[in-house]
């Protein structure tokens, strides 16, 4: 290690009172040379007095050395070791003043050659002038040609330096004093706005309050309208299927040949009056099968159910509807083993009422009906090349009586019910029916269910 880096910039004796004075004043001018800022140079002289003072009043004194350390490592420090005269007692050395310690950045006892030394340390700025060998030479020269003050140049410095420190605190003081102003002011400004805030959200609460209120009365309205909606549908419907019964058993007696012949004008009639009955007694069962599955008198008949053998039957006996040339109904089998927890009478509605759709409103191409076991669902989905729904129809077609406009296959022939009465039986089931459509690309309705039923 260079030698010109480690010798000391400045020795000095500590013996009696008066060389306190001298050690902070020699202390501020090796402050002042290695480019300690003013703030810097104030603290490590007053904590070098007070440690000064101690080991005066202690162990007689000290020998002090002032060094620039950790140049080499591009970290220099303003160091200062006190190498007491005698050793310490049993309980060590603990400054008097407890504020020595926060005025330099490190304060410690350090064994060297037998020695406890009182070491201290400030940090000197990375702006400083740089310590090189020939600059620490220079400072060496300049120290030792220095002459220190008297004491009472020293006491007048101390004092100037008191008034610059008392000065600076009363400003201070004064800033602190305006700070508390204003956060009295702005605490103030928050507790009105507070309070401001209070009273305008228990006014929203009791607004709220009073609107919880009015909705619970609303919805006790619609349930009961719901329910007498329902009564009154299912009463009507009831007592509308004998006579439109009735209506049909005539018409098909008076188109019998056994009866009295009728000639052609009077067949066609018959036959309209048939078929308008028929219509209109498909009509009167549909409203009778949503009224039952609004008022939740539908119970499922929860059994083991074959998928195969429900496809197989709407396969039979769907064919038959399928009468246009150009579309065919295509019904997959379902892959093995494909059972599910769930009703078969209801499952069947459901899948029956799709296909039925599918092949009413589609003019030429395919219905078909195929299903998927995803995660442990089932996955039915019913799709047709029809004219497609626009998507922001996609859930109206679920509302009752609706229709889609423009339908140009069985326009004017279905009632609006066949697919809420299909999707109220999915949630029985445990399920769920969406719809995924687009114009001119036709439409899939895929039936969601559990394996083990609801």
């Amino acid at each position: 290690m260079n030698s010109s880096l480690t010798a000391p910039l400045l020795q000095m004796t500590l013996r009696a009172e008066p060389d306190i004075f001298v050690l902070r004043q020699r202390g501020r001018e090796v402050a002042t040379a290695v480019g300690l800022e003013y703030q810097d140079q104030i603290r490590i002289a007053t904590a070098l007095s007070e440690v000064a003072r101690d080991l005066v009043r202690a162990v007689g004194g000290a020998d002090v050395a002032f060094r620039a350390a950790g140049v080499e490592e591009g970290s220099p420090v303003l160091r200062v070791d006190l190498a007491p005269l005698r050793p310490f007692g049993p309980a060590g050395y603990e400054p008097t003043s407890g504020a020595v310690a926060r005025l330099v950045d490190t304060l410690d006892l350090t064994p060297v050659g037998g020695v406890t030394v009182i070491r201290m340390s400030r940090r000197i700025p990375a702006h400083a002038e740089a310590l090189t060998p020939q600059r620490l030479a220079e400072l060496r020269a300049q120290l030792a040609q220095s002459a220190p003050a008297s004491v009472l140049d020293e006491l007048t410095s101390q004092n100037e330096q008191l008034i610059a420190a008392l000065d600076e605190v009363r400003s201070q003081r004064d800033e602190l004093a305006v700070l508390n102003e204003e956060l009295q002011e702005t605490n103030r400004g928050v507790l009105a706005l507070y309070n401001q805030l209070s009273e305008e959200l228990e006014e929203t609460n009791r607004g709220v309050v009073a609107l919880y209120a009015e909705l619970d009365e609303k919805s006790a309205q619609l349930k009961a309208a719901s329910e007498s909606k329902s009564r009154f549908l299912a009463n009507v419907s009831h007592e509308l299927r004998a006579p439109v019964t009735a209506v049909i058993g005539l018409a098909r007696l008076l188109a019998d040949s056994a009866s009295d012949p009728l000639t052609g004008e009077q067949a066609r009639q018959v036959g309209l009056i048939r078929s308008s009955a028929t219509d209109l007694l498909a009509l009167v069962n549909d409203l009778l099968d949503l009224a039952k599955a609004e008022s939740g008198r539908i119970e499922p008949d929860w059994t083991e159910v074959d998928l195969r053998v429900v496809f197989g039957q709407l396969r039979g006996t769907l064919r038959a509807l399928a009468t246009r040339p150009g579309v065919d109904l295509v019904v997959e089998e379902p892959p093995s083993p494909a059972t599910l927890r769930s009703d078969e009478t209801l499952l069947t509605r459901v899948l029956r009422n799709l296909l039925h759709n599918g092949l009413k409103f589609t003019e030429a191409g395919e219905v078909r009906m195929r299903a998927d076991l995803v995660d442990g669902r089932w996955r039915i989905v019913v799709s047709d090349t029809g004219a497609g729904i626009a998507p922001d129809l996609h859930e109206r077609i679920f509302e009752e009586f609706y229709q889609v406009p423009g339908s140009t296959s069985g326009a004017g022939t279905g009632t609006g019910l066949g697919l809420p009465y299909a999707r109220r039986l999915a949630m029985l089931l445990g399920g769920s029916l969406s719809v995924t459509s687009e114009p001119g690309r036709g439409s899939a309705f895929t039936l969601d269910l559990p394996v083990d039923g609801a």
